[in-house]
């Protein structure tokens, strides 16, 4: 049975920075892509960013390209989301999900699994 459990989240100043941690089970990350997601309250769940399972690819959304960055530990089989530069918009429940195949996708049919998500709050 898969599992994934995200850690990390928490409340932080505008401009500060926060690392996601995803430790998933059941599955090896280092097969299959990972990818972060978030929803902030009245919206839809939006990607933020995805790696291959190899770790050689990795895609952004383009609201967080060059302030987050997506990393995996195959070893720990845990996926992290370096969080900088935090802005107010930036608020929201953040989720780890497991996807189907190797590279790694854009939108939420791309993805399997999902954990219970982890909240994040950038105060102005």
């Amino acid at each position: 049975q898969v599992q994934l459990v995200e850690s990390g989240g928490g409340l932080v100043q505008a401009g500060g920075s926060l690392r996601l941690s995803c430790a998933a089970s059941g599955r090896a990350v280092g097969v299959y892509a990972m990818g972060w997601f978030r929803q902030a309250p009245g919206k839809e769940r939006e990607f933020v960013a995805a790696i291959s399972g190899s770790g050689s690819t990795t895609y952004y959304a383009t609201s967080v390209e060059g302030r987050f960055t997506i990393s995996g530990d195959n070893t720990k089989n845990t996926v992290y989301l370096q969080m900088n530069s935090l802005k107010p918009e930036d608020t929201a429940l953040y989720y780890c999900a497991l996807g189907r195949r190797f590279f790694p996708g854009r939108t939420k049919n791309d993805y399997d699994y999902w954990g219970q998500g982890t909240q994040v709050t950038v105060s102005s």
